[in-house]
């Protein structure tokens, strides 16, 4: 049985310039005066951020990388299937995908800021509880997938393509499930900073998933059905061998099944809605743009050439999502632990960070306007119409730099119903009339100047006491044997 103990936070300790470097573990950082204890700090926060985001951004990177892969492999079939894949991909598995990853993003809170103030016992009691959510959710999306087919035609998509699209999402099913078990488990390992073998795990997925797909696709002749069978089984390899590892070498986090994990669920759901709802909001609207995107003149074209952007946005995307769970790990760390101004450190030093990424990757989509789409397609009418969108993609990666980690502090802090208010404001009421106006191709980034109001307003001394008593409050301390060893 597990018994866990009343939480203890480490006291904020105030210490001098000259102990910068050493510090961070056992203390908080000191205040900073001058020009060299900022780049000291700057430096010692950059080092810990990356250590945890550069695993966890190439893991995601390879994760979408399968998404990406399947549709280059389904592009050079033809403009229908890479358009059908790409409304199957971007909406009904996007709206999956967005719902289960943000309802796992409960754990970042929870997981981080237990972590944090040593109550790592009670890791793998919240991972279990988020299974058997997510779990239930993915029955009640089934429908989604079984009925996309008419869905999309309601939504106005071409005939040729919902049909295509609905046969291949029903294919597709099994990976959803497969992400319930998959997102809760890289959380739990996020939480701790075991980010290594999530990085080891996505690359040897993206290759047996390449490998796969040429096999199932170029030499057996299987087309669409064989993509879909290539998504599946890449996904749930990734879940099976994140649980794997957790049972056999996470010997602190998990203590084996036990029933704490259907204490609370009610609690525990209302918190991963809050993340899930933050989270899919933004998503959403992407796909809402796909969407409106199909009522354009030649919505094969129109369709393809977004869907392309879009994936090359996402690659970017994914690198922002890292960094924004590794802010989410050090904030939720640092408040768990009792350093307000560490957290507040690593969220200004990331978000200088990640601008200068943003700048980086839209000038090197700008300078390769004409050329990027040759990838994903060998139609030219398809690649002259990707270089038509490429400005505002370069636009767009920018903007985009900044508001997923911003999203992240968030995550860490446990704001997540007062974000998902401002995506709901900023993205439906702003951008998607905006959108509609420009052609279906913009929107305004206004959620990220009100969340960084909002951040530079925060009292983190404030959020300490918070974490603290939100992890009183989902300990669990009574009952008694509750642990089934495996």
């Amino acid at each position: 049985m597990v018994e866990p103990t009343e939480l203890q936070y480490a006291p904020t300790r105030l210490v001098g310039p000259s102990e910068i470097e050493g510090e961070g573990e056992q203390g908080d950082y000191p205040a900073v005066h001058n020009f060299g204890e900022a780049r000291s700090i700057c430096w010692l926060e950059s080092s810990k951020l990356w250590a945890i985001a550069g695993p966890i951004a190439f893991n995601i990177w390879c994760n979408y990388g399968m998404n990406s892969f399947t549709n280059i492999f389904v592009g050079h079939l033809g403009d229908v299937e890479l358009s059908s894949v790409a409304v199957s991909l971007s909406v009904i598995a996007n709206f999956s995908f967005g719902f289960l990853l943000g309802m796992g993003s409960a754990l970042e809170t929870l997981c981080g800021q237990a972590f944090g103030a040593g109550q790592v016992d009670m890791l793998g009691v919240y991972m279990q509880r988020s299974w058997i959510i997510l779990l239930t959710t993915c029955i009640f999306l089934l429908p989604l997938y079984i009925f996309s087919t008419p869905i999309l035609k309601l939504l106005g998509q071409e005939d040729e393509i919902a049909d295509l699209a609905g046969r291949f999402s029903v294919q597709i099913i099994p990976q959803m499930f497969s992400l319930a078990i998959t997102f809760p488990t890289q959380k739990f390992l996020q939480a701790q900073s075991r980010v290594t073998i999530l990085a080891w795990l996505g690359f040897a997925a993206l290759v047996m998933h390449t490998c796969i797909l040429y096999l199932f696709i170029k030499v057996l002749g299987w087309g669409m059905g064989g993509a879909a069978a290539a998504y599946d089984i890449s996904a749930c390899g990734v879940a099976l061998a994140q649980v794997v590892y957790i049972v056999g070498w996470c010997k602190e986090g998990w203590k084996g099944l036990s029933w704490l994990a259907f204490r609370d669920l009610w609690a525990f759901v209302k918190l991963s809605v809050a993340s899930a709802v933050m989270l899919c909001l933004e998503i959403w609207y992407f796909m809402t743009i796909i969407v409106l995107t199909g009522h354009l003149e030649d919505p094969i074209i129109a369709v393809g050439s977004l869907s392309i952007c879009m994936n090359i946005n996402g690659w970017e995307g994914m690198l922002f999502i890292g960094i924004n769970a590794a802010i989410s790990v050090r904030v939720s760390n640092e408040l768990g632990s009792g350093h307000p101004r560490a957290a507040k450190y690593s969220v200004i030093v990331t978000c200088i960070e990640s601008l200068c990424i943003g700048i980086f990757f839209a000038s090197l989509i700008l300078i390769t306007k004409d050329h990027f789409a040759v990838i994903f397609t060998d139609s030219k009418e398809m690649q002259v119409a990707v270089s038509r969108l490429a400005f505002l993609l370069g636009i767009t990666m920018v903007l985009n730099s900044v508001q997923p980690v911003i999203s992240g502090v968030a995550v860490g802090g446990g704001w997540q119903a007062l974000v998902a208010y401002i995506n709901l404001f900023c993205y439906y009421v702003i951008g998607l009339p905006l959108g509609f106006l420009l052609g279906y191709k913009t929107n305004l980034k206004v959620e990220t100047l009100i969340l960084v109001y909002i951040i530079y307003k925060t009292n983190w001394t404030k959020e300490v006491e918070r974490a603290s008593e939100r992890l009183r409050s989902w300990t669990g301390q009574e009952g008694g044997s509750d642990i089934i060893k495996i």
